[in-house]
């Protein structure tokens, strides 16, 4: 017992070691439920979804526990391969190891719970405070068990943070409380049924409850994690330069990085996968109707009615860019920063090896702008191609150059709570 309660401070100690990540913890509940809930609720309503005004501004709260705590978790298991791995060979069993890394997840569960909340009530009165405490803490638990297993399951950041990403916006945005969609399939989503406990709405079906699914979801998620963290081992790759020229090098960084990629297909699936569901499935699920939509031209501003079935895939689209743009300027130069002081070392010129992840971070973020652009063309028509397009590239050019600052800065756990917040 006293073993497990030392990892389970080194595991927390770890993770505040880097205050930005402290600093997160207090700014995304405020940024979700105090200054973006009004917004969504805005947009539940034109979409029909069950949630609007204040029921879905309760579930931003929950929204909010579950991206921090799914996120820190992600990177709790995935970053701690090898230190694990170690452990386990010098007897630690690997169940109380699974446990400690469980347990800090859940303080960290706790304290997103516990902010999300008071940010939730510094917004007004709660009709239902324990429910809704209840409610967002579930989220996190079952974001804390999704966090461990993507983190098992898929050690490369890249690709782990795109899939958790993934799994957490279909959650949130075809969810019950902002979609207005019936779809069966919709109701496999993770909190599909403690969104609609949380804020006291029916699910409209027979079976059992919403609370009961609630935790059948929490304990699965959780016993799914702890499973699946006893089972995971890890593996290296060592990795050699060659010293030539400064055209020789680029032509040689661009490769290695080429093959480097090559070995991890399912970044460019992702990077295809990710804007096409979420394109796609914004069109599908957006009812037709009229809503009024205010623009700004010449310096004055002018109402137009729109159907939002008809923008909503175009306001999609420039989402999905900025978002895996930022996440891959991020990770490419985190992933590559040991390797490139060796090969400074080795000899290497520094302007070439920036050259070259420069060129491996926009050559990704050119693959999900042209996928998001391709899929979006066969839902929706822009009425100047030539400027939708640019700016998604320039979105996608900015967003990735930012990934590329904010990451040594910030770090990893930090770098992408800001790039989800972005």
């Amino acid at each position: 017992m006293t073993t497990t309660a030392m990892l389970v401070r080194r595991f927390l100690a770890d993770y505040t070691r880097n205050g930005p990540n402290l600093v997160l913890l207090a700014v995304i509940p405020v940024v979700f439920v105090v200054v973006a809930a009004p917004a969504l609720a805005d947009a539940a309503r034109l979409l029909g979804g069950t949630g609007g005004g204040p029921a879905l501004e309760t579930v931003t709260a929950g929204w909010a526990a579950a991206f921090l705590t799914g996120v820190a978790m992600y990177f709790q298991i995935s970053s701690a391969r090898t230190t694990d791995r170690r452990l386990t060979l010098v007897g630690l069993s690997r169940v109380r190891l699974a446990g400690a890394r469980l347990t800090a997840g859940a303080v960290l569960a706790l304290m997103a719970t516990l902010v999300s909340v008071l940010a939730l009530t510094f917004r007004g009165q709660l009709d239902a405070p324990w429910r809704v405490a209840a409610g967002t803490a579930m989220f996190a638990v079952v974001y804390l068990g999704l966090g461990a297993v993507v983190g098992a399951l898929v050690p490369n950041p890249v690709n782990g943070t795109v899939i958790l990403m993934f799994i957490w916006i279909l959650d949130v945005f075809f969810g019950p409380t902002l979609s207005g969609s019936e779809s069966p399939v919709l109701r496999l989503f993770p909190t599909h049924f403690i969104s609609l406990w949380t804020v006291a709405l029916p699910s409209g079906h027979g079976g059992p409850g919403e609370l009961a699914l609630s935790l059948g979801w929490v304990v699965t998620s959780v016993a799914l994690a702890l499973f699946v963290i006893t089972r995971t081992t890890t593996t290296g790759h060592a990795r050699r330069a060659r010293r030539t020229g400064s055209l020789g090098q680029l032509l040689t960084g661009l490769r290695m990085g080429w093959r480097d990629w090559r070995r991890t297909p399912v970044l460019w699936l992702l990077l295809a996968l990710v804007p096409a569901v979420f394109i796609l499935l914004s069109d599908a699920i957006t009812p037709h109707g009229h809503t009024p939509v205010v623009l700004r031209e010449a310096g004055a501003e002018v109402t137009t009615m729109v159907d939002p079935a008809e923008i909503h895939a175009g306001t999609m689209a420039p989402v999905a860019v900025a978002s895996l743009a930022a996440l891959v300027g991020i990770f490419v130069v985190l992933d590559a920063r040991a390797a490139d002081r060796r090969l400074t070392l080795a000899g290497q010129r520094p302007t070439v090896l920036l050259t070259t992840r420069l060129t491996m971070v926009l050559a990704a973020a050119a693959v999900a702008t042209a996928v998001s652009l391709a899929v979006t063309a066969t839902v929706f028509d822009a009425s100047n191609w030539g400027v939708y397009i640019g700016g998604n590239a320039l979105l996608a050019v900015t967003y990735a150059l930012i990934g590329v600052l904010i990451g040594p800065i910030f770090g990893r756990v930090s770098g992408t709570f800001m790039a989800f917040g972005a």
